[in-house]
């Protein structure tokens, strides 16, 4: 198995300063590793959730002239994160979600991961109560933050938090600032860290993000040799299948073992983590790779890191790690599958998706064994 990065599938950080938010709070239903099943397509996103991202990206032009690079994934990362999209709630075609979505109150108690006292700013108007503050929505707004930032999206005259339109429109206002320019990577990141002041928390839109992003352009894997597309086949047909540490065979997703450096175990996940995955896809064409992701940089030809990601082949592997030229500290392993994208398991609480080669940080280069 590799060596994950620190990163945490749930990171329990309160809101502070200006943040919206709630991230550690929403009461609806959010899962751990051992629940996550869905692959970050736009399939897995409810159609009026969808609807309510893209048309956020259509309408900001009108409200910040300045910003460039919104776009759905960037909204469905955040929701993804704050929310699960609203699974679960019933969302009328005028956008309103009921029944609405609440955060725990932030009163310093611990609970949900708060530990910083939000007196109240609403009077109950947005949050439900006068006691104290709670963040609000799919897109888990502070009622300060919102009187800032909302905006009417469904054109009834009212900026609610608790309609998808509505909400959609006041992330993205509320991301791109003054003008930010979110195809930079990182201008995207500082307005991430705005809505939610911590690390694991960017680390995880991000990886949403990118997901989104892949899965929205599907590989071409036709024109390339038949072993090469065999690999990706058996790659790509796992999209989904939940990230399971120490989990995948060369028969295919088996139950892991405990525990990562993270503290997640994959002894009741059945699904793969990344080596297991390259394991499999590669067993399809007879060839036995290593269990581990450094062991596997010591196969076929080595393709330096510094010859940069366009040396890159479809079916090559795709390695990370903490001090990359040392292949010893190599964590991570991908399949690269054309266009910038590689078939990633990336960590505890994702499944086999489609990212952006630069969705995982230390790129060590890659291994051409096809």
């Amino acid at each position: 198995m590799t060596v994950l990065l620190l990163f945490t599938a749930v990171c329990c950080a309160a809101p502070v300063s200006n943040a919206i938010g709630a991230y550690v709070a929403v009461q609806t239903g959010l899962q751990d590793d051992g629940g996550v099943a869905h692959g970050g397509t736009a399939a897995d996103i409810p159609a009026r959730m969808l609807s309510a991202y893209k048309k956020a990206a259509q309408q900001l032009g009108k409200h910040v002239p300045k910003c460039q690079g919104m776009r759905w994934p960037v909204l469905a990362g955040i929701a993804e994160v704050e929310s699960n999209h609203a699974i679960g709630r019933n969302i009328a075609d005028s956008g309103d979600i009921r029944p609405r979505i609440y955060g725990v109150l932030l009163n310093g108690s611990g609970a949900g991961g708060n530990t910083t006292v939000f007196p109240d700013t609403d009077g109950g108007k947005w949050d439900g109560t006068a006691t104290g503050e709670r963040a609000v929505g799919p897109f888990q707004f502070l009622p300060s933050t919102w009187e800032g930032a909302g905006e009417d999206a469904n054109g009834d005259k009212k900026a609610d938090p608790h309609n998808a339109d509505d909400a959609a429109l006041g992330a993205a206002v509320y991301l791109c600032g003054n003008g930010r320019d979110l195809t930079k990577r990182a201008q995207l990141k500082s307005a991430i860290l705005q809505y939610n002041h911590s690390n694991e928390y960017v680390a995880n839109v991000l990886g949403w993000i990118d997901q989104y992003t892949a899965a929205a352009k599907d590989p071409d894997v036709k024109n390339v040799p038949e072993e090469v597309r065999t690999v990706l086949e058996a790659a790509l047909s796992q999209r989904g299948v939940p990230y399971s540490w120490g989990g995948g065979t060369a028969d295919g997703k088996s139950f892991g073992i405990c525990c990562s450096p993270s503290g997640k175990s994959g002894a009741g996940i059945k699904g793969f983590d990344c080596s297991g995955l390259t394991v499999y896809a590669y067993a399809k064409v007879g060839i036995g790779l290593p269990r581990t992701a450094a062991a596997q940089a010591g196969l076929g030809r080595r393709i330096p890191a510094s010859l940069g990601k366009d040396a890159l082949k479809p079916g090559d592997l795709v390695f990370y790690a903490y001090a990359p030229g040392l292949d010893s500290t190599i964590y991570h392993v991908g399949i690269y599958v054309g266009g910038g994208q590689m078939i990633n398991a990336a960590r505890p609480g994702t499944a086999v998706r489609l990212d952006a080669v630069e969705a995982m940080s230390g790129y060590a280069g890659g291994a051409r064994l096809l």
